[in-house]
């Protein structure tokens, strides 16, 4: 009874992995269509101009330098420093594996999103002022995407080396608020319209879900922990 039972719970498991998967994806590629057809205009352009008062188009100036620097957690250079620092630590750990793992999870993942930013090719806002320098096309967000793919993507790995339930969630929980605040904080500086970042975050999620999903599986198909000890 016992192994029929653990056996039900895999599989509502893994029937809940895919329906997660599932829904991301198909509200991402249904936000792409509805901004390709021009219906989420409206509220992009009433949120936008909500978050910056036009009388004062830089905004405060604490809350515009508070803004900037928790974007930068959503850079490139803030994403590699992170990702190296977890795989650096994992390494010394004799983890190679999952070294490995988060390497191309990670590199694959941020990868897709600007193979979308090209596919889509989406102007940049410019209702407001930009606030920082911006270059790139604008659908789907990059600093929103990438963010999402890289801090859930570890956070799901390291909330499976923690016993307690209350500190699992307390790891997707700090990982998923500081997505949040990467996304807002890109609205706020004018650089992203905010279904810009809603698909960014949808298609992050996805991302990540996948990868837990897909080292979960590899893991046990092999008959290794998931996370190796030393």
């Amino acid at each position: 009874m016992t192994g029929r039972r653990r056996l039900l719970s895999i599989d509502r498991a893994l029937l809940a992995a895919l329906l997660l998967i599932g829904a991301a994806l198909f509200a991402f590629f249904k936000l792409a269509s509805e901004v390709g057809e021009g219906e989420t205009m409206a509220l992009d352009r009433a949120i936008l101009i909500g978050l910056r008062n036009p009388a004062s188009p830089a905004g405060p100036r604490w809350l515009t330098e508070a803004m900037t620097e928790t974007t930068a957690f959503g850079s490139v250079t803030g994403l590699f420093l992170v990702t190296s620092a977890v795989i650096g630590y994992l390494l010394i750990s004799r983890r190679h594996r999952t070294a490995l793992f988060v390497l191309l999870a990670t590199g694959s993942g941020t990868g897709a999103a600007k193979l979308l930013k090209l596919l889509y090719d989406r102007p940049r806002p410019s209702l407001v002022p930009h606030l920082v320098d911006v270059s790139s096309a604008s659908f789907p967000s990059g600093h929103s995407a990438d963010s999402a793919i890289v801090y859930l993507t570890i956070a799901a790995l390291l909330a499976r080396t923690v016993p307690e339930r209350a500190l699992r969630l307390y790891i997707l929980g700090v990982a998923g608020l500081l997505v949040v605040l990467i996304g807002v904080s890109r609205i706020y500086l004018g650089v992203h319209w905010p279904s810009d970042v809603v698909a960014g975050w949808t298609f992050g999620a996805a991302w990540a879900l996948g990868c837990s999903f897909a080292y979960s599986r590899l893991w046990a198909r092999q008959g290794l922990p998931e996370v190796e000890k030393r």
